[in-house]
């Protein structure tokens, strides 16, 4: 376990502390999770979703990759936003960027990195669809900083495109979609003011569908089960 014993030290002061503000916390996690958002961010290390957040334990389902990315293939990506939509019933989505993100520097660059090239790719497409804008800022530093908010702003438009997010948006409680920017310079959370609504209305003549009839239930929604598997408490 050499290299790890300042995090189990860490782990025992934040237990002692937090037992000692409420006693019942740890109970009450452990009997079920009903998280309100669910955070799609960058796996940046300095970009701590609760933290720039100020969310707790709880509050915040979270799934985190390279440029914070929705891409239509990742089954890691869309586990996470079926389970958080139809069984824990989140009620905003976040995509969160953030300035200096070095997943998009690397994709507006001319350079080879290895695996992670074909990952890029679909931050480069970002860079396709909005090149005029692009070229038009001579500075680097706000270019980049530009492609970072395209790229979320890109983002909350592929949400919207998933049959999850449009079956969602057809029942009595659709989820919001958000699109924020986290400047690590100053530690400030900018909301692009993404329109979750408006994308779906203007996105459905292309990507709008319908789920299969089925005798029994919607055979495009949610399969598993109904609960926290966890603590088989219903969520």
């Amino acid at each position: 376990m050499a290299g790890i014993e300042d995090i189990l030290e860490n782990n025992k002061q934040w237990v002692a502390t937090k037992n000692a503000e409420d006693p019942a916390f740890f109970q009450r996690l452990a009997n079920g999770q009903t998280p309100r958002y669910l955070f799609i961010g960058c796996s940046d290390s300095r970009v701590p979703a609760s933290g720039i957040t100020g969310t707790g334990p709880g509050e915040m389902f979270v799934h985190r990759n390279i440029a914070n990315l929705v891409v239509h293939s990742d089954m890691n990506l869309l586990s996470v936003l079926q389970y958080a939509v139809e069984v824990l019933g989140v009620q905003d989505i976040l995509v969160v960027g953030h300035y200096g993100c070095g997943g998009v520097a690397a994709a507006a660059a001319n350079k080879q990195y290895g695996l992670i090239d074909n990952w890029l790719v679909n931050i480069r497409d970002v860079v396709r669809l909005h090149e005029t804008e692009l070229l038009r800022i001579s500075e680097e530093k706000q270019r980049l900083r530009r492609l970072v908010e395209l790229n979320v702003i890109e983002q909350v438009h592929n949400l919207a495109k998933t049959n999850i997010i449009q079956n969602a948006m057809r029942t009595d409680k659709p989820p919001r979609l958000h699109g924020l920017v986290y400047d690590i310079a100053d530690g400030v959370l900018k909301d692009l003011n993404v329109n979750g609504q408006e994308v779906m209305e203007e996105l459905e003549h292309i990507y709008g569908t319908e789920a299969a009839a089925h005798p029994d239930k919607d055979s495009a929604t949610y399969d598993g089960p109904e609960h926290d598997p966890a603590t088989d408490q219903p969520a």
